[in-house]
């Protein structure tokens, strides 16, 4: 009788196999345990400018129209 399996070929097998199981990828999709949290600290200025004709301006602190 001829053995098949001898102890170098036996241990190759076993290394081949462990190496192979370190190489199959997992992904993990877990939600957070706490939840997710933007503070946005934002302070927003305007300026607006209004140019007046001189007429129109005139018109507007006239005390008759209004």
């Amino acid at each position: 009788m001829k053995k098949l399996l001898t102890l170098p070929t036996l241990s190759l097998s076993l290394v081949a196999l462990l190496l192979m199981g370190g190489c199959t990828p997992t992904v993990k999709i877990e939600p957070p345990e706490k939840p997710i949290v933007i503070n946005l600290n934002v302070k927003i200025e305007h300026e607006i400018k209004i140019k007046v004709d001189k007429e129109l301006d005139e018109l507007i602190n006239n005390d008759e129209l209004f």
